[in-house]
């Protein structure tokens, strides 16, 4: 999907910057289908994603959900729900959270605070802004939120990847470890509550020829 970037004005800085574009995000009223996250300096303005997109990201969901279940593990799976970490505000194609969450609402009740969530998982969308975004600008964004466990399906690198970044560090923007499999070679998430969690053929389709 193609994004719209708002920037603020370039004399804007710091905690006034982060300020001015919080209440601009706030005071958005968008048409159905569009929706608005705050990512390193920026109000980004997106569609829904086209039905590959769609598709991968409700496998992904549907998997997860059976998965908890069946391991009785008490987090809930979401989506279109706004995360929220100081002034900067996320819509991840899909995170993980407690399922009594009740305590980590945000005062103003937007979203849910970052410090709860333990996995999110984006589908990468086409185009450069939709690559971008999900590949460098989001993956720094979770790091310096400690998200413990990023994972990116990203079917436009090298014919289909799965990324797995673990081990956040906050003050670099950056995580430690990286692991990168091709589509069809099953990757299996290694802690948090979707510890062992294996992301596969049954949610990104099959191996891609070159």
């Amino acid at each position: 999907m193609t994004a719209l970037a708002h920037e603020a004005p370039e004399m804007t800085s710091g905690s006034d910057l982060d300020e001015l574009l919080w209440q601009a995000w706030k005071a958005m009223e968008l048409p159905e289908g569009l929706r608005a996250e705050i990512v390193e300096g920026f109000i980004e303005v997106s569609p829904t994603g086209r039905f590959s997109h769609g598709k991968v990201s409700n496998q992904l969901r549907q998997a997860l959900i059976l998965y908890l279940a069946s391991e009785s593990r008490p987090y809930a799976v979401n989506n279109d729900m706004n995360v929220i970490h100081g002034r900067k505000v996320w819509i991840p194609d899909a995170f993980v959270s407690p399922e009594d969450d009740d305590e980590f609402v945000t005062e103003d009740g937007l979203g849910l605070d970052a410090r709860c969530v333990g996995l999110i998982v984006e589908v990468v969308s086409p185009g450069h802004d939709g690559t971008q975004r999900d590949r460098f600008r989001k993956r720094r964004a979770y790091a310096r939120a400690g998200i413990p466990v990023y994972v990116l399906i990203d079917a436009y690198d090298d014919h289909g990847v799965v990324t797995l970044l673990t081990d956040p560090r906050p003050d670099e923007a950056t995580y430690s470890c990286e692991n990168r499999v091709s589509y069809g070679t099953e990757l299996t998430i290694p802690e948090g509550p979707a510890k062992g969690f294996v992301i596969g053929e049954t949610i990104t389709g099959p191996p891609r020829n070159a």
